[in-house]
This record gives C-alpha cells, sequence and structure tokens, in this order.
C-alpha cells in the first residue's frame, strides 16, 4: 500500500498553529497578561480556538507514524498471519488519517466572533400574493419548530398579517447558542411549488417569500448619531385596520444617510416600540457593513456561500414530489414535512461545509 502523504501547505499550518499555541499558554502565564484584562480575555479565546486544533495535529502526525510503521511491517513481515493483521491496520489507519485531515482543514477555519450571536430574522411575503403570505407563514413556523429543537428562545419582534394564517411581514428575534452561525445561510429568497387550496382546476403555483437573518447588533458595534435619525410616532393598528390602542404607541424610526426604515407597534408602550426598532435598526446597519465585505470578497473568490445577497433564490420547496433543493450546493432532499417541520441540519453542516472550503482555498490550504 502507498504511504499517504500530508498536504505540506496543511502540514505547514498545522505546525505554525502548534508552535502558536505554546506561545499562547507561555504568555497566558505571564505577569503582563495576568494584569491586563482584556489582554488576558484575548488570549483565553485564542487559545480556545488553537487547543483542538494543536491536539488534532498531534493525533495526525502519530497516525501517520503508525501508519509508517505498519506499512514497513506488512511488507517486510516473514509471518503471512503477521502481514494480514498490519494490512487490516493499514485500512484502519487510512480511515482515521483522512478522518483526522478532514477534521484539521475545519478547525483551521478561524470560528467567526459573529456566529454566537443573537439573530435577527425578517420573513415577508414575495410574489404570489395570498399564497407567498402562506408560504411565509410557513417558513416561520419552520424556524420556531428548529428554535424549539436547538432550545433558542423566540421573541416577537414585529408582525404585520394578511389573509386569516399568512404573513405580510415578521421580524423576530432567536437567541441561543450558535443561533446566528446556523441560521446565516437562510438568508435569501425560499421560492415554493404547490397546488394553493384557493386553485379549483388543481394547477401548481409558484410563490416566494424573502428571508433576511442578521446578527443582532451591539452598541459597541457601530455609532448611530442621534441627528441621522428621523423618529415618527403613529397610533398602531390591528387587521381590518381596528385601533389595537388608542394612543400614539408605535413608532416608524428612519436613518436619513441610508434611508433604511424600521417600525414597531406590537408594544403598547412607545419606549418599548421604539427599543425594539433601534433594535432591529442595527441589526440591518451592522448586516449592511458585514454584506459590503463579503462582497468584496466574493471578487476575490467563488463566493458560493454567504456573500448576503437577499436576491439570490436558495431554495425550492416542492410539495407534489415531497422535494427541498437547495439551489448553491445543489443539495436535494426528499422529505419536505420534515423540513418544515425544522429539520434543517442536513442543509446548514453542508452549507458550513461549502463555506470552509472556500475559506480554506483563500486562505491557501
Amino acid at each position: 500500500m502507498s504511504q499517504p502523504s500530508l498536504d505540506p501547505r496543511l502540514d505547514e499550518r498545522l505546525r505554525a498553529a502548534v508552535e502558536r499555541f505554546s506561545e499562547v499558554d507561555s504568555e497566558l502565564a505571564s505577569p503582563e497578561a495576568l494584569a491586563n484584562l482584556d489582554r488576558l480575555r484575548e488570549l483565553g479565546q485564542e487559545r480556545a480556538y488553537l487547543e483542538p486544533l494543536a491536539s488534532t495535529a498531534h493525533d495526525l502526525w502519530s497516525a501517520l507514524e503508525e501508519r509508517a510503521g505498519a506499512a514497513e511491517l506488512a511488507e517486510g513481515a516473514d509471518d503471512p498471519e503477521m502481514r494480514e493483521l498490519a494490512q487490516a491496520e493499514l485500512l484502519d489507519l487510512d480511515a482515521r488519517i483522512g478522518e483526522l485531515e478532514s477534521s484539521a482543514r475545519s478547525l483551521l477555519v478561524p470560528p467567526d466572533p459573529m456566529d454566537n450571536r443573537p439573530a435577527v430574522v425578517e420573513i415577508r411575503a414575495g410574489t404570489g400574493g395570498d399564497e407567498a403570505g402562506l408560504f411565509a407563514s410557513d417558513l416561520m413556523r419552520m424556524y420556531q419548530r428548529l428554535a424549539e429543537k436547538k432550545a433558542w428562545t423566540v421573541e416577537l419582534m414585529s408582525l404585520s398579517e394578511g389573509i386569516p394564517g399568512s404573513i405580510k411581514e415578521v421580524v423576530f428575534l432567536v437567541r441561543g447558542r450558535g443561533v446566528y452561525g446556523r441560521l446565516r445561510y437562510e438568508s435569501g429568497v425560499h421560492r415554493v411549488q404547490r397546488v394553493p387550496e384557493t386553485e379549483s382546476q388543481g394547477r401548481i403555483h409558484t410563490s416566494a417569500a424573502t428571508v433576511a437573518v442578521l446578527p443582532e447588533a451591539e452598541e459597541v458595534d457601530l455609532a448611530i448619531d442621534p441627528n441621522d435619525l428621523r423618529i415618527d410616532v403613529f397610533r398602531s393598528s390591528g387587521p381590518g385596520g381596528q385601533s389595537v390602542n388608542t394612543t400614539d404607541s408605535a413608532v416608524r424610526i428612519t436613518h436619513l444617510p441610508t434611508g433604511v426604515v424600521v417600525s414597531c407597534q406590537d408594544e403598547k408602550s412607545q419606549l418599548k416600540n421604539k427599543n425594539k426598532a433601534m433594535k432591529v435598526l442595527r441589526s440591518r446597519l451592522l448586516d449592511r457593513m458585514i454584506a459590503d465585505q463579503e462582497a468584496e470578497r466574493a471578487h476575490e473568490r467563488r463566493a458560493m456561500v454567504g456573500t448576503g445577497d437577499r436576491s439570490a433564490k436558495i431554495r425550492t420547496y416542492n410539495f407534489p414530489q415531497n422535494r427541498v433543493t437547495d439551489h448553491r450546493i445543489g443539495l436535494t432532499v426528499h422529505n419536505l414535512d420534515e423540513v418544515l417541520d425544522g429539520a434543517l441540519d442536513e442543509f446548514v453542516e453542508a452549507l458550513r461545509l461549502a463555506q470552509e472550503e472556500e475559506r480554506l482555498e483563500a486562505g491557501g490550504a
């Protein structure tokens, strides 16, 4: 059996990571670091990233050494039974080396600091009339079911309903471990193909809804000049124009430099509505910054995943064929009911892997 060789670029990056891990450990114990809380926090975060990488690198190198010994035994042993055992060990080691190399490549991609942020999710009915609104409602339920499975919490920020059971627009905040990192790939146009309940001829209609997933912004992320804001208050209303309350509690905030407009009317308190609207505004402005950065990087690489392009059709839900297809990576599954019930892990993991491969290629490994 031929000796597998480690990609020299991968080996070089692993050795650099292991060396840096040792340096960080030493600096963490230094009086200078112990006296500087900010530096101590930075080093702790860097160590948390490097530790599993260093451990995987050592395991990979050990497995390669073991394989070299097993290969020598398989080729040079006089005892046929010993050679057979060595060849069986080679098969096991080859599989382990492949797994460790894959893990090492994945770990070399630095974690995105945004991944653990809460996510602001915005869903809007697109083309397709009432059917688009019903599909937007289906998408909201899909993310709510996903949140239940992951033990995340969902807080409604804003809701505009259409006909019974449909949604024109909804904005909600999702909190939990790794929320934005898992939901960020949902941004884009979601398309549905099915026979609407109102269709008497049984014809399949195509409708769409847009999803935007934004990282919740913190005040330190960007400064908003109060002079750049126009704040209007008005009386909130419900479906059919009936008054929800008799005070001007609803709030509309316009960010004048960008033209971004955010409204909130779900709370009876004007202050609470203003705070919610500001939270969404910050997230939209931060998302714009991230999208601009991704667009710049997209010129340097293929950028199939995660460019922040909200106009791209990303997924089709075909009811007659029980099929869901993600067009960015060509992944098709035939369990539409389960997907709409929150079973999105297969798509999330495939999309994350595709992005990791792109980032690794961009990084030269």
